[in-house]
């Protein structure tokens, strides 16, 4: 933990200094896997510019890992010592509970119709926006190219040759040939990134309820049970005990020919020197039509007041450099298209640009719902056992979906 821009003393949250001076305190998660690296050090430059433009105005900026962020927001809420800013995972909850500035009561007109419409979209909540969007990634299928060439293989664009691709690879002696992370840690990614591949997904947009146990999603599991997890083609830990992070280490490892990944692995795999190509998600019959998106959000708190503070700064941080800075820095995509724009054209971001291409077609997790944290946690423990030796995708999809609904009903 750091506090940035102003001495920890300070407990409170929006303090006042002298006449006409405003503290506005910001609680940040830490995209960084080191000190060298941590968002601290983003934060501090940012802060240290903004101050200097605006005397009267001391930003005070908390930085927490991922690990810690969200229940730190959420504990001093609850203890009625919310922050200004909280830039995190989930806002819905807080957006229900009306303790959330609406983004129009916070940013310029040019700075709103800058986002990607997209993720403004995800941000709101029966059609206003609260959840302000300030970083994201998308999915592709990425494969070890060496290990493909060794086994005289191209990469898949259906399913049918995904798993005719992983045959090849366990013939050669590949460990993982397609590694499934459905484990605790973030089986909610891969298993949306399947659905979307299957023509189904969490939610039926066009009612606008969840449809987890569709018959496109289940039908969807049944396939991965039968061909890939049934055949041995997942490698040696079962899917639902393989977590994202064990999955990408062995896949910057060498030991898998291919799986589900974000930019990040970029790096990881180039520092191991893995030679890697990336394609779109294969679906059942071609190309997947729609990736997968994530967003994390900014969000602003009423408690404080400071409204006009609160825009002021934050029409800074979503500056088009401001943003691009940060993209580059964490290997995310911008979440304004004059960031984006600017990314799309530049040469040091070209392993970049097949992720920005997804971006407009992706589809996010239904984050507006206040129900969607406790059915993400529910997926996570439980989804595995739909592709286990003694598993049943319909039912396990239909408990999911009961919880789903439950979940819906207590809003």
């Amino acid at each position: 933990m750091s506090a940035l821009g102003l001495t920890a003393v300070l407990a409170g949250c929006g303090l006042t200094g002298g006449s006409g001076e405003v503290t506005l305190k910001l609680v940040a998660a830490d995209y960084g896997d080191s000190p060298a690296n941590s968002s601290e050090k983003y934060w501090d430059k940012l802060v240290k510019e903004y101050e200097k433009e605006h005397p009267g105005v001391t930003i005070d900026v908390t930085v927490y890992s991922w690990n810690d962020v969200d229940a730190k927001v959420k504990g001093m809420v609850a203890a009625g010592e919310a922050p200004d800013l909280a830039q995190i995972g989930a806002y819905a909850d807080y957006a229900a509970k009306d303790l959330l500035y609406p983004a129009d009561d916070l940013l310029s007109i040019s700075v709103q119709a800058d986002f990607v419409s997209r993720l403004a979209d995800a941000g709101q909540v029966n059609g206003v926006q609260y959840g302000i969007p300030f970083a994201s990634s998308t999915r592709l299928l990425f494969y070890n190219k060496t290990l493909f060439q060794q086994a005289g293989i191209t990469p898949p664009t259906t399913w049918k040759e995904l798993a005719a691709d992983a045959e090849a690879l366990k013939a050669e002696g590949v460990k993982y040939p397609y590694a499934l992370p459905l484990g605790p840690e973030e089986a909610q990614a891969e298993t949306m990134q399947w659905l979307l591949s299957g023509g189904g997904g969490y939610t039926d947009y066009d009612l606008g309820t969840y449809s987890i146990d569709s018959a496109e999603n289940v039908a969807t599991f049944g396939w991965l049970k039968d061909n890939l997890v049934g055949k041995g083609l997942t490698g040696p830990v079962a899917p639902g005990e393989l977590n994202r992070a064990d999955a990408f280490s062995a896949f910057a490892a060498g030991d898998v020919g291919m799986l589900n990944g974000h930019p990040s692995l970029m790096q990881m795999a180039t520092r191991k020197g893995v030679k890697f190509g990336m394609v779109p998600m294969p679906g059942a019959q071609g190309p997947t039509k729609l990736s997968m998106g994530v967003a994390d959000w900014m969000m602003a708190f009423k408690q404080n007041g400071h409204a006009e503070q609160v825009g002021e700064f934050l029409d800074f941080v979503y500056d088009k450099q401001n943003v691009l800075d940060f993209s580059q820095r964490y290997d995310l995509l911008p979440v304004t298209n004059s960031a984006s724009t600017q990314m799309a054209a530049a040469k040091r971001d070209a392993d970049l640009k097949p992720f920005l291409a997804q971006l407009p077609l992706s589809e996010l997790y239904p984050v507006g719902r206040t129900s969607w944290a406790a059915v993400s946690a529910e997926i996570k423990q439980h989804i595995g056992r739909a592709v286990s030796p003694g598993g049943n995708p319909s039912v396990i999809l239909e408990q999911l979906q009961s919880t789903a609904a439950r979940a819906e009903s207590a809003e």
